[in-house]
């Protein structure tokens, strides 16, 4: 089960596109809302959660994703169920996906911290901080860690979390079948 929380404010292409490409390579996924059921992206569209963050649990946990966008980014980072994921999976070995403002929310907890990572430029400088090696690709894996830039790259970090849960013959398989290439 990979957890995408969804927090007021977040960028809707941020969470939908890799809930959409974890679905098409068949990974349980499911949007857990931290500010209620329904949540207001930034662009005022609202998306019904599957789950609140009090029903999320850790069984069969494989995952959890944050996307970005603002303020939801700050909203994720001060939901004390988002910070207990994030420790349950750091502790546990679990895949923590972060794009665009959310890689700050790992860096902040210094789970970053001599890794490479990524993040949309105005957060590079909170990656830093927290010992980070900034990456200049778009998207990248370093361990249980995958972080990506911004809205643009949606779906190419969507993929690397198939790649990492699945197999990287999985992420091509959907890469064909969606129509993108690396660019």
């Amino acid at each position: 089960m990979v957890y995408v929380f969804l927090a007021e404010g977040f960028e809707l292409v941020e969470a939908l596109a890799p809930v959409d490409v974890l679905r098409r390579a068949g990974i349980e996924t499911k949007l857990v809302g931290v500010t209620g059921r329904e949540v207001a992206a930034s662009n005022g569209v609202v998306v019904r959660a599957d789950l609140t963050a009090e029903e999320a649990g850790t069984e069969g946990l494989l995952a959890v994703v944050l996307p970005g966008g603002l303020p939801g980014t700050l909203n994720l980072e001060k939901s004390p169920a988002v910070q207990g994921m994030v420790d349950y999976c750091a502790a546990e070995g679990k895949l923590v996906g972060a794009i665009c403002a959310a890689p700050s929310i790992l860096a902040h907890k210094g789970l970053l911290q001599g890794r490479e990572a990524t993040a949309f430029p105005k957060f590079q400088e909170d990656l830093a901080a927290g010992g980070a090696k900034l990456s200049g690709r778009y998207v990248c894996q370093d361990g249980l860690f995958v972080t990506g830039r911004g809205m643009g790259v949606s779906t190419e970090f969507g993929l690397k979390l198939v790649e990492a849960l699945a197999s990287p013959e999985k992420a091509e398989e959907i890469r064909a079948s969606i129509q993108t290439d690396r660019g």
